[in-house]
């Protein structure tokens, strides 16, 4: 992010020729005037230079000597051009004018502008002490050069009523332009985090579909791949085993792509995706996934304690049936012909637990090789279901997928 992108987030030297300029920023190459400047600058000269104006004349209505009248003249004239100076050394440009319209009215002005530029430019501990400096020299000054045709009593109530509300306007502007400030960091940092938020959503979601994606097509790629090798393998096979094998891959094919279309109809949906498509998978279709992989040739055994899978909440059941259906499909492509064991236990209150077994491959393994992806989805699954899952080699070489699941009761 550079400066010139963001030009409110410059200091004020850079940005607005009124806010406070950073410490870091002295010494650098500073900008060039703009409209706006030159038009601020020339009012303020000019309201300085009135406010000279008026007081020498004044000045000159009593029997003040020439050579100092001619003094205040050269003095308040300097004055009025110092206020060009006044962003670069707000602070000493003030205090040297306060001590200058102590004893020369003309300056009055000048220092008036310097010090409403000083309320707008610095934090209220250099503010107050310079104006309690210039309150003390607006109480003095009327003894100090007093002035017939006004009362004393009259000039140190105008001089304090008037350094009084300079700097209360300068302080008001200082404070509307950081809470400007203030407020467009805040609005362009809830943009930030608006898109980061959106980013993130639509991360979970790619994730989530590719989740379901790989739960779905691996397994029924995984039957397809199965029986296809087999007819590759066993060009000699019965008729009827033939037959037998491409029905499987018919019905698996058939089934791949309509899974695919729904996942497609999910992306392409304005909302959530849900309506219009099958039923999730819950626990209570477990039985017809075994069945399937019995079909496919798979020796499965289900040993499900579950006495009421409707009973189980929806989104713990659809882990559990991800899980067996990726223990199962690892099963044939790294075990082929190994007897698979799925055990589901639990209950309310004590969690649902979920085993899927097998042992080591008897023979050379010829299957789809796997990517891994699978477990890491099942792995997240479980996270964001509140539950965990483990996996590893067994003993006897073979593979076991242990999952626990919370259960409310």
């Amino acid at each position: 992010m550079t400066r010139t992108e963001y030009p409110w987030l410059l200091p004020s030297a850079l940005a607005d020729p009124l806010v406070q300029e950073l410490p870091g920023d002295r010494g650098r190459e500073r900008p060039r005037r703009t409209v706006r400047d030159w038009t601020v600058d020339t009012v303020a000269f000019l309201f300085a230079a009135l406010i000279g104006v008026l007081a020498v004349e004044a000045s000159a209505q009593t029997d003040i000597s020439g050579p100092v009248l001619l003094a205040d003249q050269l003095i308040g004239g300097l004055a009025c051009c110092a206020v060009w100076l006044r962003r670069r050394w707000p602070v000493g440009l003030a205090g040297l004018l306060i001590a200058v319209s102590l004893v020369v009215p003309a300056a009055g002005g000048a220092m008036l502008v310097s010090l409403f530029t000083l309320a707008v430019r610095r934090p209220f501990r250099p503010v107050a002490a310079l104006g309690s400096l210039a309150l003390a020299a607006s109480v003095a000054q009327p003894f100090v050069r007093p002035d017939p045709t006004v009362s004393t009593l009259a000039g140190v109530v105008a001089g304090v009523l008037l350094v009084l509300t300079v700097l209360g306007w300068g302080m008001l502007v200082r404070s509307r332009r950081q809470l400007v400030v203030a407020l467009r960091e805040r609005a362009d940092r809830a943009e930030a985090e608006a898109g980061l938020r959106a980013e993130q959503a639509q991360r979970l979601a790619r994730e989530a579909i590719a989740r379901e994606m790989h739960d779905v097509l691996a397994h029924r790629l995984t039957l397809l791949s199965v029986h296809a090798g087999a007819l590759e393998f066993r060009p000699d096979a019965p008729p009827a085993e033939v037959a037998r094998a491409a029905g499987v891959i018919r019905d698996s094919a058939h089934e791949a792509l309509q899974d695919l279309r729904e996942i497609i109809g999910v992306l392409r949906a304005p909302g959530d995706g849900e309506e219009g498509h099958r039923p999730q998978p819950t626990l209570a279709t477990l039985d017809a996934l075994v069945a399937e992989s019995r079909q496919a040739g798979t020796r499965v055994v289900l040993d499900n304690a579950i006495a009421e899978p409707a009973a189980v909440p929806a989104a713990t059941g659809r882990t559990v049936y991800r899980i067996a259906q990726e223990g199962l499909t690892n099963a044939r492509k790294h075990a082929p012909g190994a007897e698979v064991t799925v055990t589901v236990r639990g209950g309310p209150g004590e969690g649902l637990t979920v085993d899927v077994r097998n042992p080591a491959p008897g023979g050379p393994v010829t299957g789809v090789p796997g990517s891994g992806q699978g477990l890491i989805g099942l792995n997240e699954r479980a996270t964001l279901a509140g539950g965990r899952l483990e996996h590893g080699k067994t003993e006897d070489g073979g593979f076991a997928l242990r999952s626990w699941l919370p259960w409310p009761s």
